[in-house]
């Protein structure tokens, strides 16, 4: 009689299997995607309210207009705007006070940017249709009156007053053009960073004036603003001056009609 037939169990056979090819179960343990770095080693605040982004078509949109030319001066009515807010009561009541900052190359079109406080980020930066020594011989006058215009919108529409991409500007009745809001970038947070201790003031930046000379340097002037709401199509920035002060007055109208 011949020697007994060894059975081998499927159990006793996958081990070797296994051991055969082990890159056939041996598994890769792929690290994390790094974060993302931050746009600039700001240490300003983030806003209590967050911004919505911009679609695309608005940022092509925003990149034609800035193209266009500051137009000749034509005369306009200026806005008629409450000068407070409406409560559930009818009683007029103030503003919150917010940090503006007018800021821009000498030769460049100046920018205005909202902050909740000189410490935070910008929640709102829109880019004037005026250069900013224009701005600068205005406001000498010693009162200047800005009016940001866009389209009424439906009734359905939700769109907030100050998330509009595009305005038109007047400058005390004038029309200059058309002023765009954008995103903060690089530069503007590099002067917000700057100025986080200045709560008013004006002055000079560096910025370019090695290479350029004088027309190089970015002026500024920061100042509190109150911020009042007449309704969701009407809103207001007005400047406030220290007590004493017989400074320049701007006020900042924002309106649908």
């Amino acid at each position: 009689m011949g020697e007994p037939t060894k059975v081998v169990s499927r159990e006793q056979q996958r081990p070797s299997a296994v051991a055969a090819s082990p890159s056939s179960t041996q598994t890769t343990t792929v690290p994390p995607a790094p974060l993302p770095s931050p746009i600039s080693n700001s240490t300003l605040l983030q806003p209590s309210i967050k911004k919505k982004h911009k679609t695309k078509v608005f940022r092509v949109f925003r990149s034609v207009l800035r193209s266009f030319p500051i137009i000749t001066p034509t005369a306009c009515k200026m806005p008629h705007l409450p000068g407070g807010r409406l409560d559930a009561s009818g009683t007029v009541t103030s503003g919150v006070r917010v940090s503006g900052t007018l800021f821009g190359y000498r030769k460049g079109r100046v920018s205005l940017s909202i902050q909740e406080s000189s410490k935070t980020l910008p929640s709102f930066i829109v880019e004037l249709a005026m250069q900013t020594n224009v701005l600068q011989k205005e406001m000498s006058s010693g009162m200047v009156r800005i009016a940001l215009e866009c389209e009424k919108r439906g009734d359905k529409d939700k769109t907030r007053l100050m998330d509009e991409p595009v305005w038109t500007m007047f400058c005390n009745g004038k029309k200059t053009g058309y002023a765009v809001k954008r995103e903060a970038t690089e530069e503007d947070l590099n002067v917000m960073e700057l100025l986080k201790a200045v709560t008013m003031g004006a002055g000079v930046l560096p910025g370019k004036s090695d290479v350029e000379g004088p027309d190089g340097e970015m002026a500024y002037m920061r100042a509190l603003f109150e911020r009042v709401v007449g309704s969701k199509d009407s809103e207001t920035l007005y400047m406030l001056s220290p007590e004493g002060n017989n400074g320049p007055e701007l006020s900042i109208f924002f309106v649908r009609i």
